[in-house]
């Protein structure tokens, strides 16, 4: 059967051929040094106006970090938990899956607290109570229990701590989108599409005390999740990309377009009934609900990693390469400590009036600090395993067969 052909049957029906087998892929480096990129993105970004946020990727295209960061989250799940689904059962994935959301939860809390407890810190030393509504923290100083409740109930949610408790919702759905995708990619895409557009119709979205709604509205974000389910569905079925030129060039045509529409100044074509939405897009696309331009953007994107990127180990090759997959095998610490470090820099910066030398400083810090951390983890769990595989050695030897004692 023709990759073509193996690729339609799969969109529609889940599967490539009737009797396939599902593939155990190993892991595929692009997935851990993107996501490694994007956390040192996210970083960066999360300080508005320092000089190295004016050449991010938002500042050239349509999409930024956290669309990469949501698709990567469900091709990761798809190959994680779809996987123990299909070898294991239903009831171990659950297991794992709560076990990790549960995890998810209490790392939010924790950079809750800190970030509180970080901008506390520089209100009482600098004596400037502008730092607790820069990210809207007033709640947490104005009535402490109800703000802790409500971050307890995810329904409180300060500025650049509103990533996590999306991931967390997306991925309490990922068993039913997961099902859905098994039965037909193409049709769960369209429901995910529908129920965007439904949400979009009818301004559906999670509250968020009194900052109004979620910053990233689930009830949109879900489409980029849904489009990392398929993606990583492929790879656990051994699907390869189709050689289709004409998506190809397609997909560079749109990125080039996003390109020359964020770099311009005002409408570069000059047809007036343009001039509205070149001004919106270039102030930045709807992230709260998820404009059209940023879905098909990021879409963009995914084809054309998935069809020219190496897959496998060989990204990850180069020092940094294997710096950037350090960070993102290790996604969850470095996320937190980046949000610690960003919201701590913005004060720094702040304090020192963006002075640019003490810019590129905190920048390159950051950047560091974090690249370090993802590298010590991934250290220790080496050697954790080897000391692990070491203690277990001896126990395999006590299984031999004891020798016999009878006598002669």
């Amino acid at each position: 059967m023709s990759s073509h052909s193996s690729f339609r049957r799969f969109l529609l029906l889940g599967r490539p051929a009737v009797d396939a087998v599902l593939a155990a892929p190993g892991r595929d480096a692009r997935i851990d040094v993107i996501r490694g990129l994007a956390l040192l993105i996210i970083f960066i970004n999360h300080m508005p106006g320092n000089v190295v946020s004016a050449y991010m990727p938002h500042n050239y295209g349509f999409s930024d970090a956290a669309d990469i960061f949501v698709l990567l989250a469900g091709v990761s799940a798809t190959l994680a938990y779809g996987g123990l689904i299909e070898q294991r059962g239903f009831p171990v994935a659950a297991l794992k899956l709560g076990g990790r959301l549960w995890t998810l939860y209490i790392a939010h809390l924790a950079v809750f607290i800190i970030v509180c407890g970080v901008v506390a810190t520089a209100v009482t030393r600098t004596q400037n109570p502008l730092y607790i509504e820069a990210i809207n923290i007033q709640p947490f100083f104005r009535d402490t229990v109800e703000a802790l409740i409500g971050a307890l109930t995810l329904t409180y949610q300060p500025s650049y701590l509103d990533i996590l408790p999306l991931y967390i919702v997306l991925l309490a759905l990922f068993p039913a989108i997961y099902y859905a995708a098994r039965l037909s990619p193409l049709l769960t895409l369209g429901c995910s599409l529908a129920i965007w557009q439904a949400a979009l119709a009818f301004e559906l979205n999670l509250p968020n005390g009194s900052a109004g709604v979620w910053f990233f509205n689930p009830f949109a974000w879900q489409v980029v999740f849904t489009l990392g389910i398929v993606i990583g569905r492929a790879a656990q079925l051994g699907i390869r990309a189709p050689r289709l030129v004409w998506l190809d060039l397609a997909a560079v045509a749109f990125i080039v377009f996003a390109w020359v529409v964020k770099v311009s100044s005002g409408n570069p074509t000059g047809i007036a009934a343009l001039n509205d939405w070149f001004d919106s897009v270039q102030l930045g696309s709807d992230k709260t609900n998820l404009a059209w331009t940023r879905l098909l953007h990021i879409g963009a994107l995914a084809w054309l990693a998935i069809r020219w990127l190496p897959s496998g180990t060989a990204l990850a090759k180069a020092l940094p390469g294997r710096i950037l997959a350090s960070a993102g095998q290790n996604s969850l610490h470095v996320f937190c400590a980046g949000i610690v470090l960003s919201i701590s820099g913005q004060i720094v910066l702040a304090e020192t009036s963006f002075d640019l030398g003490v810019q590129l400083l905190i920048c390159t810090a950051g950047v560091t600090i974090l690249a370090g951390l993802g590298i010590f983890l991934s250290w220790y769990r080496s050697i954790t395993k080897r000391g692990a595989s070491a203690e277990s050695a001896p126990a395999r030897g006590a299984q031999l067969p004891r020798p016999s004692f009878s006598s002669r």
